[in-house]
């Protein structure tokens, strides 16, 4: 039997000017995302989309959380593996297409993972664990639209 997971947030709206949404440019487009026992998240839509943009709004969010969930699914495969990670980095870029009539969705997220492991025997099987973790992240497989990998993987120099 496949087990469940709940996930609660709670979601304020922080943008009222005085006025409500009486016209588009009313109101800010600010809120605060709570979560039990975690710190506060501040955000905002796109500048695009009259936002502030020192907020994260709801598309880097999506990114983020694909990026992050891979990572913790490589990390966790390569542990299972004998591959010692000794550094991960990743810069994500997500598309997102705004219709005629201001809809949109996501075409595509690209995970730009940089590996660095202590073993060039593992190199091949490090590189390999990103599809693994692909098929794993709980993030991705939620998602409607392709998941690319570019990964890279450095050896660590020995002392």
């Amino acid at each position: 039997m496949a087990k469940t997971h709940q996930y609660k947030t709670n979601l304020v709206w922080a943008g009222n000017k005085g006025s409500g949404t009486m016209d588009y440019r009313s109101y800010d487009r600010n809120f605060i995302v709570s979560i039990d026992q975690k710190p506060d998240i501040n955000g905002s839509s796109d500048s695009a989309f009259l936002g502030d943009k020192t907020k994260h709004n709801p598309e880097d969010l999506l990114v983020s959380s694909i990026s992050s969930c891979h990572m913790l699914w490589y990390l966790h495969l390569c542990s299972q593996n004998d591959i010692i990670v000794m550094d991960y980095k990743d810069e994500a870029t997500g598309t997102m297409t705004e219709n005629a009539d201001g809809s949109g969705q996501f075409s595509e997220v690209i995970l730009r993972p940089v590996v660095l492991i202590i073993d060039e025997a593992k190199h091949e099987k490090a590189i390999s664990l990103h599809a693994e973790a692909r098929k794993m992240c709980f993030i991705a497989n939620s998602c409607n639209f392709p998941i690319k990998h570019l990964p890279q993987c450095i050896v660590e120099p020995k002392r």
